[in-house]
């Protein structure tokens, strides 16, 4: 799955994350950093230690359809270190997005701690839009279970996927539903 490393004229950032599932949030992060580097690779982080809903080949097949018609959005899974990653593969910026100051804490010591390992990458962050600074794979996952609408939260294809895996009907005025399905 691991592509080429950039040309020196392009610039490649990684985001990574478990994407289980992908969010809007997430589709919104990779869209602000679209605009500021020639690709975007979303690196699924294999970690035993988790257990996800979704297995890493699915959780590939609903990024790879979300983005099936942009090809600067690259798909890839590590293991390891992130900047080993990020360097095996040509990126210089490992992407990350804020949603709150929780989350700022975190994310400062792992950007200083990435620094320390290797000073040639750097971490950029970005804050999603404002309605998507509350959203994550957690929640919506959580919100689903209990019956919960995530049309908002989530690109179709990952909400038709999890309509299978819980056995629930697609809500009909949904975008994944029979009159959002092209």
């Amino acid at each position: 799955m691991t592509k080429d490393k950039p040309s020196p004229r392009q610039s490649l950032a990684v985001f990574p994350g478990s994407f289980d599932p992908i969010t809007n949030g997430h589709l919104d992060i990779v869209e602000r950093g679209l605009r500021v580097f020639d690709r975007v690779r979303t690196a699924i982080l294999m970690n035993p230690e988790k257990k996800p809903l979704f297995s890493i080949d699915e959780r590939v097949k609903l990024i790879r359809d979300t983005y099936a018609d942009e090809p600067r959005v690259e798909i890839d899974t590590f293991s390891g270190l992130l900047v080993d990653y990020a360097e095996k593969v040509g990126a210089t910026v490992i992407l990350r997005g804020i949603r709150a100051i929780s989350d700022f804490e975190f994310e400062f010591q792992m950007a200083l701690m990435n620094r320390r390992l290797n000073p040639a990458i750097e971490t950029v962050f970005m804050m999603p839009a404002e309605s998507y600074s509350y959203v994550s794979s957690r929640l919506v996952k959580e919100i689903f279970q209990l019956g919960g609408r995530v049309s908002d939260l989530v690109p179709p294809v990952v909400e038709r996927r999890l309509c299978e895996v819980f056995g629930t009907p697609i809500p009909p005025d949904s975008p994944s539903g029979p009159r959002g399905t092209p």
